[in-house]
């Protein structure tokens, strides 16, 4: 049982839920952040479950969130060429209506000042500056800050992203293989109440667009190690942004970020905790391999790793909980990954979308993180037309 001081490396959502937690259980508990809240290259959804785990610390009306109506998946034929001639490529869209409660999406800078304003409401002391050094001994864990201050504290939990200090130190880096990198653009000037979704096959995976209060954030993601740079998948974003239409008349603004995207075997290999130290969110590996879905398993892993510390043996017992209620869920995605963006696959899948309500309604559950890939295989076979869903199993 370890209560004394907690150190949490990482004020993103995550790190910050751990900190709410464990300060109103009268913890004392110090957060080491030089950049948040900070905006982010992601989508920024947030579905109602994740919201749901939430509900004690935050008040949605004290800051921006667009509630999203409809996800629109989209099938650009001659992207390639539509980069200098948007005329060129020509559009399929089938329209996934969505309720109240599937997805919101946030500005990631007011969502997570939010998430650590009420963590700082309870009692967690905020230090403003980057760690730089951290070692582990058997008398508690010691930290050097960028600004070459020293510190102490009896756990440190590491929350710290994808290029995670505290996973480099005290467990190994994630290899590039294990990475995606996401790049593309925010489009300021424009939002709307829709996220656009388009399926590929080269890369596998597939390019976004979310609307956020006063701008869309677009792009894609493509594993570290498939061989396509970061400016030829802006140039793919590009490409589709001119091809829809979705931000005409936008200032584009480049990003790119890297978010951990593991296979089975990763996952049965997770380094996630050890004497005095673990690992939660991206910087755990616990983001969803199809979607690149973070924020859920950030929060619930921040708020799993608080309630293993009042334990005996708070790695077991973290680990236990990470693999009985995120590792099984994540390792179906890696799995399924491969045949999830085919050709062969995502164009029934768009047949079907633009056919048949029941699949619009599992798509809907999909996006909204309420549809189990343990139960997806049959579910979609018990509403595709009989012949087209065991091509679309079978591919």
């Amino acid at each position: 049982m370890i209560r004394e001081h907690i150190a949490i490396v990482g004020a993103g959502p995550a790190g910050a839920r751990a900190a709410y937690v464990l300060a109103r259980r009268g913890v004392r508990v110090t957060i080491f952040d030089g950049s948040h809240p900070r905006e982010k290259p992601c989508g920024g959804g947030v579905t109602g479950r994740a919201l749901a785990l939430v509900a004690d610390a935050l008040d949605p009306a004290a800051f921006p969130l667009t509630t999203i109506r409809s996800a629109r998946f989209t099938r650009v034929r001659g992207l390639a060429a539509s980069a200098g001639a948007a005329g060129a490529a020509t559009l399929e869209s089938a329209m996934v209506p969505l309720d109240d409660q599937a997805l919101v999406v946030a500005s990631r800078a007011a969502f997570d000042a939010a998430l650590l304003a009420a963590a700082q409401r309870v009692g967690a002391t905020l230090v403003r500056s980057r760690v730089r050094a951290v070692t582990v001994d058997a008398t508690g864990v010691a930290l050097t800050t960028a600004d070459h201050a020293s510190h102490r504290a009896s756990y440190v939990i590491g929350a710290d992203g994808a290029n995670s200090l505290i996973r480099r130190r005290l467990a190994t880096a994630f290899r590039r293989d294990q990475l995606s990198i996401a790049t593309g653009f925010f489009a300021h000037g424009v939002t709307s109440d829709e996220i656009v979704i388009e399926l590929t096959a080269d890369p596998p995976g597939y390019i976004w667009s979310f609307p956020r209060p006063g701008h869309l954030a677009i792009g894609i993601c493509a594993q570290g190690d498939a061989g396509i740079g970061a400016s030829a998948l802006r140039a793919r974003t590009a490409a589709w942004i001119a091809a829809t239409g979705i931000a005409r008349g936008a200032s584009l603004e480049p990003y790119a970020w890297p978010i951990p995207s593991l296979s089975v075997r990763d996952f049965a290999a997770l380094e996630l905790a050890g004497p005095r130290w673990a690992l939660v969110g991206d910087a755990a590996g616990l983001v969803d391999p199809i979607t690149r879905e973070g924020i859920f398993f950030a929060l619930a892993s921040g708020q799993w790793i608080a309630d293993a510390l009042s334990s005996r043996d708070p790695a077991r017992e973290y680990i236990t909980r990470v693999r009985d209620d995120a590792i099984a869920e994540l390792t179906r995605a890696a799995r399924l990954k491969a045949g999830f963006f085919r050709p062969a696959f995502t164009g029934l899948m768009m047949r079907a979308l633009m056919e048949s309500d029941a699949i619009r309604s599992v798509m809907a559950d999909l996006v909204a993180g309420r549809q189990p890939y343990a139960s997806l295989k049959w579910r979609l076979l018990k509403t595709f037309e009989l012949g087209l869903a065991w091509r679309a199993v079978r591919s």
